[in-house]
């Protein structure tokens, strides 16, 4: 006895023969007694079938979910049995495992006579994996003796588990010669597809797969049972699992008269009354051949006729109502209508399915780059050309992209930074520590930033080094070279910056060369690591210049200390003089720092500040146009007086070369390194290019070579059109078939 599991995943369970209704506008399956072979219905089915079978020689199956019927069951399950009683034909039968590939059994009633081709349907390779076109090869000659076919069936599973092999070379080989032969593969995907044409047959199409094994080696069972899942896990598929009644179910003539309870209890399973086993299209119970009777190689007729008077003779089956649930055409016309319905409802999603996948395919193929249509040479050149243009607009800041002068520009702002925290701690009291830093000479401003550097230094510390630098000056005159070492201190501590400037300015030119290289080489990876190497060395040349060009602008910082903005020099020094005056003046005054000091000029808030009050009276007095740095020359001469001066000196030779250096460094590295790459870089590459390749035996072939494609774009492309073309000619076949009914 065998089960009918109804379509997967549904949980359902009924035992009537299977709904029949078709979908709108199309032909409706006859009432029992006609002869329906000439009916619009059979037309219609044969209509689809056909569709069904050139859909999967296409590869379809590979593609989409189409509806199918797949058997299935463990060893000495009496699949076979079911095979060869539903389709006529005689399949090879061993000990252990027999079927180690899919066949694939069709059969059409649209014929006068009877008839069997084998073909293969390769869509894997020996890995088991699809391969990009699936390939349909005849297979022997078409047989018109019944007896004949399981020795090719033999033949063409052979074939199908030995691919290195010509199938032609398996045409003649003799049983005995097949069981002797050793395999390159145990199983495979591949399938055997038989077709049949049978006058007394019913339009069906249905899958035979490997049996189920336990007693292999593991890999053995885990490859049988990843094939059945292949198959059974889609969700337009109609499982059929066969199971013999010597376990879950028997066979129901080897239940002897005693087996009372057995009997009662396949009856409510037959007739889906068992809460236990519950299926959507419910079970059937088949009588098969035992092996007398297949020695006797009866005829269906005799075989259907032997099993029809089992059923309506032998307790309990003939008390069971519904008659259609005993024996193979009941069964077979059952499982025939549940393929068509299931086709039918199927067309629209197919349809569906295959649109979406032909345009993903289609983005897929469009965003590959076209073919090369240029010659080689004139490619190259341009693609040449193309990047150092490219390369030019974005050093000059012309090009859409403005990322290099971005970044760069956000780049020297950041040194910027780093030299105004080089600026002199310079704080006019003896006790320097007593005091805020003094960073600009109104009080309002504190670095957040400082050199770690620079070092704090108060009155004693400038004194000292007055002393140190005191040679044979006469009295009173303080020494050049004690602010010469000063302004020292604060140079030196450019070098750092400026070089970190450079490297990050590197760092960001190296990615801008990386991403112009890919985007206008990348196409041609031979191309685009042979110019790519040229482009490098080139900016690596420019690098070291550049590199030498900053520390050229660093050298011309260090002596002499000079600069002709002499005005914007002494209007400094006077200011900041003046400053530290005040808030020297101010400590000597209160003897105290604090707020007072926190604020060396401070903003009252709370009332008019003495400098201020000082300030409008003067005005009112007729002397105008006078500002807080001018009160500075009334206070009295100051024992500190020369190391105030030196401070402010220097102080303000730092303003003038820092206004001077963080302009001169960013433009030194423009100049040195990308002006000077974009000037360069077409000439030198062109000349290197042509160089290289003239020197070479095949100026033409080395070009070819150079525009080769990467072989995993072309590989992608014939890959891409291949399955474009494969959903293409399935999408025409679906359509073809809707327009014509």
């Amino acid at each position: 006895m065998n089960k009918l599991l109804g379509r997967r995943q549904t949980t359902s369970s009924g035992h009537t023969s299977p709904d029949a209704a078709s979908l709108p506008g199309s032909s409706s399956p006859p009432d029992v007694g006609i002869d329906i072979s000439s009916t619009d219905y059979a037309l219609r089915r044969r209509e689809l079938m056909k569709m069904m079978s050139d859909l999967k020689s296409m590869g379809a199956e590979a593609l989409i979910d189409l509806p199918s019927v797949v058997v299935i069951g463990g060893q000495s399950a009496g699949k076979s049995s079911l095979v060869e009683a539903v389709s006529g034909i005689n399949v090879p039968r061993d000990s252990g495992t027999c079927t180690r590939c899919p066949m694939e059994c069709t059969m059409s009633s649209h014929a006068t006579s009877w008839s069997c081709t084998i073909t293969l349907r390769m869509g894997f390779d020996n890995h088991g994996k699809n391969m990009p076109r699936t390939i349909t090869v005849p297979f022997g000659r078409t047989i018109t003796d019944r007896s004949e076919v399981e020795v090719w069936l033999r033949r063409a599973q052979s074939a199908i588990l030995n691919p290195n092999i010509p199938s032609s070379n398996f045409h003649t080989k003799t049983i005995e010669e097949l069981r002797s032969l050793k395999n390159a593969l145990k199983f495979s995907r591949n399938v055997v597809c038989v077709s049949i044409e049978d006058p007394d047959a019913t339009d069906l199409s249905f899958y035979d797969l490997p049996g189920l094994i336990q007693n292999e080696e593991a890999e053995t069972v885990a490859l049988v049972k990843s094939l059945a899942e292949h198959y059974t896990k889609k969700e337009n598929t109609i499982i059929l699992t066969t199971i013999p009644m010597s376990g879950v179910l028997t066979k129901p003539d080897t239940l002897g008269a005693g087996a009372i309870n057995q009997r009662r209890k396949w009856v409510e399973i037959i007739e889906g009354r068992s809460e236990d086993h519950t299926l959507r299209h419910g079970f059937y119970c088949v009588r098969l051949p035992d092996d007398a009777e297949r020695t006797q190689r009866l005829s269906r007729a005799e075989s259907q006729r032997r099993a029809a008077e089992y059923f309506d003779t032998t307790s309990p089956w003939n008390s069971v109502t519904d008659r259609h649930r005993f024996g193979i055409p009941g069964f077979v016309s059952d499982v025939s209508r549940l393929l068509i319905q299931l086709i039918e409802e199927a067309l629209p999603r197919l349809r569906e399915d295959i649109d979406k996948l032909l345009a993903q395919c289609n983005k897929e193929f469009d965003a590959l780059p076209p073919p090369l249509a240029n010659d080689p040479q004139i490619e190259v050149l341009g693609r040449v050309n193309a990047f150092c243009d490219v390369f030019k607009g974005f050093v000059n800041g012309s090009h859409v992209d403005k990322r290099l002068a971005q970044r760069n520009r956000a780049l020297y702002a950041i040194f910027k930074r780093d030299i105004r925290g080089t600026a002199p701690d310079f704080r006019p009291l003896e006790k320097p520590e007593e005091c805020p830093p003094l960073d600009d000479t109104e009080g309002k401003m504190t670095l957040t930033e400082r050199d770690p550097g620079v070092n704090m230094m108060g009155i004693y510390d400038i004194s000292k080094a007055i002393q140190e630098a005191i040679g044979w000056e006469l009295p009173n005159n303080v020494p050049y070279q004690a602010k010469a070492n000063l302004i020292a201190q604060f140079v030196k501590l450019w070098v750092a910056p400026s070089e970190r400037c450079l490297a990050d300015i590197n760092d960001v030119l190296d990615q801008v060369i990386n991403t112009l290289i890919s985007v206008h080489f990348g196409r041609f990876k031979v191309l685009e690591g042979y110019v790519g190497n040229l482009i490098r060395t080139q900016v690596d040349v420019c690098k070291a210049l550049a590199k030498e060009a900053v520390k050229t602008a660093l050298d011309l910082e260090t002596t002499p200390y000079y600069t002709q903005n002499t005005h914007y020099l002494q209007s400094l020094s006077e200011k900041w003089l003046a400053f530290y005056k005040i808030v020297r003046k101010r400590k000597l005054d209160r003897a105290q720092i604090g707020y007072e000091c926190v604020q060396a000029i401070p903003p009252y808030h709370r009332g008019e500040s003495p400098e201020s009050k000082a300030l409008r009276a003067l005005a009112e007095a007729g002397y105008t146009g006078l500002s807080i740095p001018d009160l500075a020359r009334l206070i009295p001469p100051d024992s500190c007086e020369k190391e105030l001066i030196v401070m402010a000196d220097v102080r303000a030779y730092y303003h003038v070369a820092y206004k001077r250096i963080i302009d001169h460094i960013p433009l030194t590295i423009e100049h040195a390194l990308h002006h000077a790459l974009a000037e360069q870089l077409s000439q030198s590459l062109l000349t290197s290019l042509l160089t290289d390749v003239a020197s070479g035996p095949n100026f033409s072939e080395r070009m070819n070579e150079l525009v080769s494609e990467d072989a995993s774009i072309a590989q992608k492309r014939t890959s891409l059109s291949m399955r474009k073309q494969r959903l293409s000619d399935i999408r025409r076949r679906l359509m073809t078939f809707g327009n014509s009914t």
